[in-house]
């Protein structure tokens, strides 16, 4: 099966067996891109805008979030 990194955009054969873990640089196509991934997360090039759902908060998760001042937008609920 062919498979696209999804960091450099090479496709690559993607082998793998049902029951089997997958791959250790999966989905990319190698340890190259699977750091360059990581680091694009760590040096925060990454972000998740968009707001968490208040209903699928807990108490506890809102206590923790407004304790580090980190005000989420209701509109979910």
């Amino acid at each position: 099966m062919q498979h696209t990194c999804s960091m450099c955009g090479t496709v690559y054969d993607f082998v793998w067996k049902e029951g089997t873990p997958l791959p250790k640089n999966f989905p990319f196509c190698s340890a190259r891109c699977k750091s360059a991934d990581l680091a694009k997360w760590l040096n925060e090039e990454y972000a998740i805008t968009t707001p968490l759902p208040d209903a699928i908060l807990s108490d506890t998760e809102r206590e923790l979030l407004a304790e580090l001042g980190i005000d989420f937008d209701d509109e979910g609920s």
